[in-house]
């Protein structure tokens, strides 16, 4: 597929595909003048829009994977990583060979392979589905994000059912409004009227959670079709409790911020759900991945068996060094999701709250002041420091950042005493937390969760917030620089 990027052609690159095999070209008109300046003598075909066919065409040439194994896809704003983790621990207990496609890396049959995308470009998604298929996976669970969705990623894809977890304010640099990114999500439960090998894949069965109004609509969208529906509530206070499908009826939380609830469905379904996993919006998570997982044929007490031990790599994670206080690294790069987490660590403690928190570059611009906000309005200590800036003056991007947190703390809005300052260097931000922090305390370093790298002025340099964590806790029970005792 040789399709048109952002900064060139993908034609560009035929000869060097041709060399190494390629039997032929898909392209649109301006390709196909590359490839004819260039002098490449492969058969090329010729479509106006060229990667909105890309994945049909791609999984004919590898003999239609998603259509020989049961594929769930998830979307939504936040929970499709954690979901997606949790709905593959299910159908691995119930007995499927499973493989995963997400945010934190591709997994075939339990083996892990790193990739870039949440979901990969067409060609590549089918590729993976193909080598699942080959090793011998028959249920597969895969993130979607709205990017794919609009861009026709997963064109040619089967999806035996798809799973949706809520909305909130993100990718807003991407699509215009809430409203757009909204109807990007929804090409995966309603259709849009395209037809031929351009139309998305609507999946066959939805599960979608109506805890927001968000899902709600989306739910109301589905049944309008007159299409397959399950729908999940978690929470008794929304509208949608009473006429939901599936419930998660009892919701307890022990000490260690490991919860419990009953799962209660259609004809007396029920399932005990022990979680590990802390955070109210985590329930939600659980009850969406054993209905993907039941609705995709699996056992519900097995599969409620399967999420009982998942840990998800950067969705609070806990980093303990034998420090006397929380130490947490968690992917929330979202407001909601920032004020969600602290609010799950609130629960959880009874001292106060340190989150070191930042907001990427070359990415939607009214999410910055919202993230400060959001940090302010529940957090003792703001450190507002670098994510990952990309090609954008880090400085311009804290300074928005803290704008909305310095709006909530003149409001007085904020916790009483509430500190906030700006400190660049990343690691340097993540020390200061650690040295600010006594005994009971929380400390969060959010934003990044499992990323590896951090992206400034186009280069990835090595960074991980979790192993700067626990440098930083180690340093600090060693009394050495940057392990200051906490008060001082």
């Amino acid at each position: 597929g040789a399709v048109p990027g952002t900064a060139t052609h993908g034609a560009r690159f035929a000869a060097a595909a041709a060399a190494n095999g390629a039997a032929a070209v898909l392209t649109d008109a301006d390709g196909a003048a590359v490839l004819a300046a260039a002098g490449v003598t492969l058969p090329v075909a010729v479509h106006a829009a060229p990667r909105r066919v890309l994945g049909a065409v791609a999984s004919l040439v590898y003999g239609r994977p998603s259509q020989r194994m049961v594929l769930a896809g998830i979307t939504g704003t936040s929970g499709k990583t954690t979901t997606s983790y949790l709905t593959e621990a299910a159908l691995t207990a119930a007995g499927h060979t499973t493989g995963l496609i997400g945010t934190v890396g591709t997994r075939i049959a339990g083996e892990q392979i790193a990739t870039s995308l949440t979901t990969p470009e067409g060609t590549a998604l089918q590729g993976l589905l193909a080598v699942m298929v080959e090793r011998g996976v028959d249920a597969a669970v895969m993130e979607v994000s709205s990017h794919a969705l609009d861009q026709n990623r997963v064109g040619g894809t089967r999806f035996a059912v798809g799973g949706f977890t809520n909305l909130s304010q993100d990718h807003l640099d991407y699509h215009p409004t809430l409203r757009d990114y909204f109807d990007a999500k929804a090409r995966l439960f309603v259709p849009t009227g395209e037809t031929g090998a351009g139309a998305e894949p609507v999946c066959e069965t939805a599960v979608i959670c109506v805890d927001d109004e968000w899902g709600t609509e989306m739910a109301a969208r589905r049944r309008a079709a007159g299409l397959l529906l399950a729908t999940v509530c978690t929470l008794e206070s929304a509208p949608s409790w009473d006429s939901a499908d599936w419930r998660a009826e009892g919701v307890g939380t022990a000490a260690d911020g490991s919860q419990e609830f009953t799962l209660v469905g259609p004809r007396d379904a029920s399932a005990h759900v022990t979680l590990t996993l802390p955070g109210r919006y985590n329930v939600a998570n659980a009850a969406l991945a054993l209905v993907i997982a039941h609705a995709a044929g699996a056992d519900l007490a097995a599969a409620a068996a399967g999420v009982s031990t998942v840990a998800v790599p950067g969705r609070v994670q806990r980093i303990d060094r034998g420090q006397d206080f929380l130490a947490v690294v968690d992917y929330a790069h979202k407001p909601a999701a920032v004020e969600a987490v602290i609010a799950t660590l609130r629960a959880q403690s009874s001292g106060r709250i340190a989150v070191v928190v930042g907001a990427g570059g070359d990415r939607d611009r009214g999410k910055r002041p919202l993230m400060g906000a959001a940090a302010a309005r529940a957090a003792e200590l703001v450190v507002i420091t670098d994510d990952n800036p990309r090609s954008e003056d880090p400085a311009e991007i804290r300074a928005a950042v803290l704008a909305g947190a310095q709006a909530v703390v003149d409001a007085g809005a904020g916790p009483a005493g509430v500190e906030v300052y700006e400190l660049g260097d990343r690691r340097a931000a993540i020390e200061a937390a650690v040295a600010w922090a006594r005994p009971g305390d929380v400390v969060l370093i959010a934003g990044k969760g499992h990323e590896p790298g951090q992206e400034i002025a186009g280069v990835k340099h090595p960074f991980d917030d979790r192993d700067e964590l626990t440098r930083a806790l180690d340093a600090r029970l060693l009394g050495v620089p940057g392990g200051r005792k906490g008060g001082e």
